[in-house]
């Protein structure tokens, strides 16, 4: 038998009305008016459709092109899904499989702002991520190219 603190018993006694009743009689637990839920947020709990998808955060992510990161703050509500992301959380819940299909389809574009250049030097991160003109490219190179020299040089000393 599971043991809690709560004397369950008086509750047991009370019929279906008398609960009611005694819930309405709660000043701290009222229902909520029309009014307040025309004032409410409508949000889709992300959770809720994971979990009834039958997918881990990692798939979901994956499915729907949503950052790992994101997600998780959007279910632990460190952060709240802006409109967009709602609107996007709403057509996921209503058909997820048109989603993710129209996803397969249009595969993500790549952001134009942004350059990724691997870079050819050992010691240094395996990829460069610079935002700019070439211009500035070439300078972070051989900002780069001189401490990867300077490491080598202090190396043979």
């Amino acid at each position: 038998m599971n043991k809690t603190k709560h004397d369950w018993s008086r509750l047991d006694a009370m019929t279906e009305e008398q609960r009611h009743a005694a819930a309405l009689a709660d000043p701290d637990a009222q229902p909520l008016a029309d009014a307040d839920m025309d004032r409410m947020k409508q949000t889709p709990r992300l959770k809720i459709i994971r979990r009834a998808l039958g997918l881990t955060q990692e798939e979901f992510a994956t499915w729907f092109q949503i950052p790992l990161g994101t997600l998780r703050d959007w279910e632990q509500g460190a952060k709240e899904p802006d409109q967009a992301a709602r609107a996007y959380l709403k057509a996921i819940a209503g058909d997820p499989e048109a989603v993710h299909r129209a996803l397969l389809v249009a595969p993500a574009a790549p952001r134009p702002a942004e350059a990724v250049r691997p870079t050819r030097r050992d010691g240094i991160a395996g990829r460069l991520r610079v935002k700019g003109p070439a211009r500035t490219i070439e300078k972070m190179d051989a900002a780069i190219g001189e401490k990867v020299r300077a490491r080598r040089d202090r190396g043979r000393s």
